[in-house]
């Protein structure tokens, strides 16, 4: 790595906050005789425990940069994230100093938008969640929202809600194992697009420099049949980041403003959020993770904790694990380029630990943990 000057490090992170509308929700296995609308507003409008907990873990960790994941954005507006900053963040929550972020975006994303198409091959077109580009019962469900401390460029900013998976060269398209044929229509597979939530390029400026914050939330490579068409996807919405940061792959890609290309080579960025993968564990086609992980464009911090080791003992992944359900599956991935690597961590409370009752089961904040990584920009030119 390149010599630093000592300067203060930034701390960048990524908490799935399962701040979304079923976890509001009694639960149902179908999710069928449920009315899924704006419980986040409902929740953020009460004195809620659960989003004060998670308040409490930004507060602690204190970020400059940080992606949340399954954040609902309704009606395309921001009075979800209004409420979490004003009654929240910006309040001290067990005697920690409350946070500012005055720079955030809160894009659209694919989750609930509905598609003239038959998904699930039940025979029905339009149902909702299935028949969405995103599986979603409403337009913004699962969202992402990026709050930073530093200027955001929001000219610059690139997203790729709208690129259609069928045009990434050698996409894995689902296959019916039995007869071989394609899974989806023709129809469908025309116009189904490839993110789950979206991809976002937002350009952040950090002194003199500029960093890229890459985000999304590719879908999990569960809840599907043989053909494997989430796990497809999957592994596609991953492997679209190692294309993008790889300029010689990137010709194809195209953004929701028709512009095309990848980064500039020796670009400095970060890829944040919930991969929904590992290389190692778990139901995902991992050679995309894998390969992403072992590129010679990333550092991978492999951030740790003990709560995490001690949460599966008998696992020896089990420190790397971001997950209550044991994976690791949430990261900070910096670019080899701009970046010296001073600290990282998942916060995973021990037992012992006052803080474990942040973590302690799935209802005390969320089902993930936050990683969060400390960089320092190298100061060559």
């Amino acid at each position: 790595m390149a010599e630093t000057s000592g300067a203060e490090a930034i701390r960048i992170a990524t908490f799935n906050v399962s701040m979304e509308a079923l976890n509001y929700l009694p639960y149902d296995k179908d999710r069928k005789t449920l009315a899924v609308g704006n419980e986040l507003n409902k929740a953020l409008s009460s004195d809620h425990q659960q989003i004060k907990n998670i308040a409490e873990i930004i507060q602690r960790t204190n970020p400059d940069i940080i992606l949340l994941n399954e954040f609902d954005r309704e009606d395309d507006s921001s009075k979800n994230l209004d409420l979490f900053l004003t009654k929240y963040l910006n309040v001290s929550q067990n005697g920690y100093a409350p946070v500012q972020f005055p720079y955030y975006y809160h894009g659209p994303v694919n989750t609930g938008v509905a598609i003239n198409a038959d998904l699930n091959n039940n025979g029905i077109s339009g149902e909702l969640p299935s028949d969405t580009h995103g599986f979603g019962h409403f337009s913004g469900h699962f969202g992402m929202i990026l709050l930073s401390k530093y200027p955001i460029d929001n000219e610059r900013i690139r997203t790729f809600q709208k690129f259609k998976w069928k045009d990434m060269p050698g996409a894995l398209a689902p296959v019916v194992p039995e007869t071989k044929q394609p899974y989806y229509n023709e129809k469908a597979w025309q116009s189904l697009r490839l993110s789950s939530k979206s991809h976002w390029d937002i350009p952040i400026k950090v002194g003199s420099k500029v960093i890229h914050v890459l985000a999304s939330h590719p879908t999990p490579p569960v809840f599907d049949g043989p053909e494997d068409r989430n796990g497809k996807r999957n592994h596609d919405e991953i492997r679209f980041w190692l294309d993008y940061i790889t300029p010689k792959s990137a010709d194809y890609i195209y953004d929701d403003n028709k512009d095309k290309g990848g980064l500039a080579d020796n670009s400095i960025f970060v890829i944040l959020g919930d991969q929904n993968a590992s290389a190692v564990e778990g139901d995902a086609i991992n050679n995309s993770i894998a390969s992403l992980l072992s590129s010679e464009k990333i550092q991978d911090p492999m951030p740790t904790s003990i709560g995490g080791k001690n949460h599966s003992s008998d696992n020896n992944y089990a420190p790397y694990h971001t997950a209550y359900w044991r994976m690791r599956a949430d990261y900070v991935l910096p670019s080899s380029a701009g970046w010296h690597i001073k600290n990282s961590g998942v916060f995973w409370p021990v037992e012992s630990e006052e803080s474990f009752r942040l973590v302690k089961d799935r209802k005390a904040s969320s089902d993930h943990r936050l990683v969060w990584v400390d960089l320092e920009l190298n100061q060559s030119k």
